[in-house]
């Protein structure tokens, strides 16, 4: 493809950013059926909840690919970029999905280390993500060995979860994980945002492109959605406990 060095949808590295998404969604329609179900509505409405909210997803991730497949992204020239009107969406999908009736639900009724445990997802991400950045497809300041340290909410993940679950973790110990881990994806997206050729932060042989690219731009689109999301219905979810 133009712009990136070339690449296949069937490598494993390159596939991670569509299973990932995809395995998410799965999570989610199983999360809201469950939800709505602990909340004693009735299976038809349950079935509705989790048809609509596939639904949403699957027109969401849709319209992404679609729009970067027809290159849309990768007008940096335009004022402003369209990727920047992407990230702005994202955040407010994000913060609609975590403070709509799905979000109280879920914050409600899945289990606090269920919660956490979904965002290891950022573990095999951000190996894939290194392995971009070895190919030459990502700019190295996005990765573990650059400046995004978001590897460590993957990882931490798991083991706050396994800790919550047991009884041995406390909501003390998933405060303190979420806002680390808010932090760090916070950290990333700047590193993402100063690196497009807008700002080109780090210089101009270190561009921030391939997210405008397929399938990459499922990393904004959904991971770092999910992630985002993910975060503020697990302070839902801590704060209801208290």
């Amino acid at each position: 493809m133009a712009g990136l060095p070339g690449y296949s949808l069937l490598e494993p590295s390159v596939l991670t950013f569509v299973l990932i998404p995809v395995g998410l969604v799965v999570l989610l329609t199983w999360g809201v059926w469950a939800a709505w179900r602990c909340a004693g509505r009735p299976p038809a409405s349950a079935r509705l909840a989790a048809l609509t909210t596939v639904a949403g997803a699957v027109l969401w991730l849709d319209v992404t690919w679609s729009l970067a497949q027809g290159g849309v992204f990768t007008e940096w020239d335009r004022t402003p970029p369209p990727f920047l009107g992407l990230v702005m969406v994202i955040v407010l999908i994000a913060f609609s999905m975590a403070f709509s009736p799905m979000g109280t639900r879920l914050s409600a009724f899945i289990p606090l280390w269920a919660l956490v445990a979904v965002q290891s997802f950022r573990l095999p991400l951000e190996l894939a993500m290194h392995r971009m950045a070895e190919r030459g497809i990502m700019p190295p300041q996005m990765t573990y060995t650059g400046c995004n340290f978001d590897i460590v909410t993957g990882a931490t993940a798991i083991v706050v979860a396994v800790l919550l679950r047991s009884g041995r973790g406390r909501q003390r110990l998933a405060l303190g994980w979420n806002l680390l881990g808010l932090a760090l994806l916070l950290n990333v997206v700047i590193v993402a945002i100063v690196s497009t050729p807008r700002f080109a932060w780090f210089g101009p042989d270190r561009l921030n492109v391939w997210v405008a690219y397929v399938p990459f731009v499922w990393l904004p689109a959904a991971l770092v959605l999910a992630a985002l999301a993910g975060h503020l219905i697990v302070f839902r979810a801590i704060a209801r406990q208290r």
